[in-house]
């Protein structure tokens, strides 16, 4: 017996199928008009009214002096005192946190969002400013082959803020790297304290994908509120120096 095999054109089955084209549209024209936000505007009473709870709380919280600064912290390269401040209460809060040892700190060059924290006073809101998005303070540990590439990638990028070890850069390779006073060995393991944006491959840092974290969900914004408040428990102000922890090799 013999078998026959029917083959129907595409477009009948389309026909009979009542398959149609749907019309796409794309914008021809584009206008837009500025805002601006001044207290001359007219106010709206009622959403006054009913935003005053929720102000009086939020300045409340961001005006709180958490500590004094000695002095005036600047954001520079390749080591600035804003920078090592930071990194410092990151090494001293991941390490109580985690309760683990930790090597090393870092904060990417480009994740300091203030060029200054101004001598005086310094409050919740400033430290916010500083560092205004939710990265998470978490440990990673690595083999020294991979941090030797990372280190790479901070002075590639003219140095980042490192509590920890000091380096020198020299030709845009991290060289003379010391961690706790030894050379880096490559076969070694080091855990090193860094924000889950840079963990994550964040600034280039690809070498540090899918190595496994540890993370409590501890944002890096209140490790340095908790830091400041651990020094004026101590009876210490916020102070940083420059200690040529990452230099420019001659």
């Amino acid at each position: 017996m013999k078998r026959f095999t029917i083959c129907t054109p595409l477009f009948l089955i389309l026909a009979i199928t009542g398959f149609h084209c749907k019309p796409s549209y794309q914008a021809q024209q584009l206008q837009y008009k500025n805002y601006r936000i001044a207290t001359a505007l007219p106010k709206d009473s009622s959403q006054v009214v009913f935003l005053q709870p929720y102000r009086d709380n939020v300045n409340k919280t961001m005006n709180e002096v958490v500590g004094m600064a000695e002095v005036s912290l600047e954001k520079k390269q390749p080591e600035g005192t804003l920078g090592n401040f930071m990194v410092d209460a990151f090494l001293t809060m991941a390490r109580e946190k985690y309760n683990t040892p930790v090597d090393v700190a870092f904060v990417n060059f480009g994740g300091i969002r203030l060029t200054q924290l101004p001598a005086g006073e310094v409050t919740v809101g400033k430290v916010f400013e500083l560092m205004p998005f939710d990265n998470v303070l978490l440990i990673q540990k690595i083999k020294g082959s991979v941090f030797q590439q990372l280190l790479d990638l901070v002075a590639e990028r003219g140095g980042w803020p490192m509590a920890g070890l000091t380096m020198q850069i020299k030709n845009k390779k991290a060289v003379n790297v010391m961690i706790g006073g030894k050379p880096l060995d490559p076969a070694a393991t080091y855990t090193i304290a860094n924000s889950d944006f840079i963990a994550n491959g964040g600034d280039n840092a690809d070498m540090l994908r899918g190595i496994p974290q540890i993370s409590s969900g501890y944002l890096m914004r209140d490790a340095i509120i908790d830091y400041i408040r651990k020094l004026k428990s101590q009876g210490k102000n916020i102070s940083a120096k420059l200690e040529n922890r990452v230099t420019n090799a001659e």
